[in-house]
């Protein structure tokens, strides 16, 4: 049968009506060119999605400075755009929204989690440089009272040519340890002057963000964030904070609250625990209810009427419904299913499946010494690295208009991601 709940609408404080409770999470797609413009290949990827049947389509990360990307591929928007550009990212929004479907655009600076190959000298909120990697990252250079009003002056100009290209509204990543997260947290900001110190000087440029966006993109365009629900790092970003930034989201006029968890140090969004690999992430309660942060509602909603997109861990229909009835959440976010049959929203709200095809637990490079529970943290790494990239080849396939390949290795799919994002960061910098 289909689910009465998930096939209900939605409408955001600021007017705009997501059609159902699905919506495609934000997936890094590392599409663009050494221009880090759109293109048809993006297009083709989301007139894909749009036909699919999710409510809302959140795009891939939108670097709104080109110097501080999360990868090469990113498509960005720092300073003014051509008019090709604006075309194309006029093409990418109507290909999404063709079928009914919301385009939110997720805008968002790396800070101190760009590459070296892109950037060797980073800023940040900090010199507090990440704690991971093998060498990937450079310790950042702390960002000055100028870098910064210009950073925030940088996300509204990008949520402007976003409204002004045809997107339905914006999502602000405050998560995942990219620089507004970084300005949250008490162990990435160690700043002494009005942007460090107690939290709301922490949240200060996050808050104008959202503060500003709203005040240059009138409703119904939607203004949303990405917030991390805790960093799961000691003397880091707790829930509480996170429960009262959210209540100081609210006033600032966000029309929606995704939330999610962890950072490259800690990345529990991919459901993967650095410090202790055999630790299982989520409680037995929680895993039976599929989310990894469904938990955190509870509190989250006692500090904020702001309807709540819940990503990660979500697979079958019934635990979908479950989440809308029972537990508070507004929007379930789907990410990685999606990749594996963009059509998977809509054989759901129609009852065609009862859950979507996942392959969560057997990307590894290999078993014991080379697996996900190795010892040795860079091979732990490598495991989920290789995961990763091969979510990644399955995005290039479905932007090149073909299947996903349910049959990669994830050792050939993490060869040929390092080929293609060394390639691409050397399309940007001639390094």
């Amino acid at each position: 049968m289909a689910p009465t709940a998930l096939n209900t609408s939605l409408t955001l404080p600021c007017g705009a009506v997501v059609p159902n409770r699905l919506a495609k999470a934000a997936l890094s797609e590392g599409l663009a060119d050494g221009t880090n413009q759109a293109n048809a290949r993006f297009t083709t990827l989301y007139e894909q999605w749009g036909k699919g049947g999710a409510g809302m389509l959140i795009t891939g990360n939108v670097i709104v400075d080109r110097w501080h990307l999360e990868r090469g591929g990113n498509l960005a928007i720092d300073g003014d755009q051509s008019n090709v550009a604006r075309a194309a990212l006029s093409d990418m929004a109507a290909a999404g929204k063709a079928h009914g479907s919301l385009m939110v655009m997720q805008l968002n600076h790396a800070g101190r989690q760009t590459q070296k190959a892109i950037n060797p000298h980073p800023k940040g909120a900090s010199d507090v440089g990440l704690k991971m990697g093998n060498g990937r990252f450079a310790t950042p250079t702390p960002m000055s009272d100028a870098d910064i009003e210009d950073m925030i002056n940088r996300f509204v100009a990008a949520a402007k040519v976003a409204m002004e290209t045809g997107f339905d509204g914006v999502q602000v990543h405050a998560a995942h340890g990219y620089l507004m997260s970084q300005f949250l947290s008490a162990l990435s900001n160690t700043r002494t002057d009005g942007y460090g110190g107690d939290l709301a000087a922490r949240a200060k440029p996050f808050l104008q963000i959202v503060s500003r966006i709203r005040a240059t993109c009138p409703a119904p365009f939607i203004v949303g964030v990405k917030l991390n629900s805790a960093d799961f790092q000691k003397g880091g970003f707790s829930q509480d904070d996170s429960a009262q930034v959210a209540a100081w989201l609210e006033a600032e006029g966000a029309d929606f609250i995704e939330v999610s968890g962890g950072n490259y140090e800690q990345p529990r969004m991919i459901d993967f625990d650095r410090k202790d690999p055999k630790a299982v992430a989520k409680r037995e309660s929680t895993a039976k209810r599929e989310a990894y942060f469904l938990d955190f509602v509870p509190k989250l909603r006692a500090a904020t009427s702001v309807p709540v997109m819940v990503t990660g861990g979500f697979r079958s229909a019934a635990a979908m419904e479950r989440a809308v009835q029972d537990d508070g959440v507004d929007l379930i976010g789907l990410g990685r299913p999606l990749l594996l049959d963009t059509d998977a929203a809509n054989k759901l709200l129609t009852g065609e499946i009862a859950a979507m095809d996942s392959r969560d637990h057997d990307l590894v490079i290999g078993k014991g010494l080379l697996g996900p529970t190795s010892p040795i943290s860079f091979l732990r790494d490598l495991n989920a690295w290789g995961a990763l990239g091969w979510y990644y080849e399955q995005t290039y396939r479905l932007a090149d208009g073909k299947a996903a390949d349910k049959s990669l290795s994830p050792f050939k799919a993490l060869l040929a991601y390092d080929k293609t994002e060394k390639a691409a960061a050397k399309a940007l910098t001639g390094r």
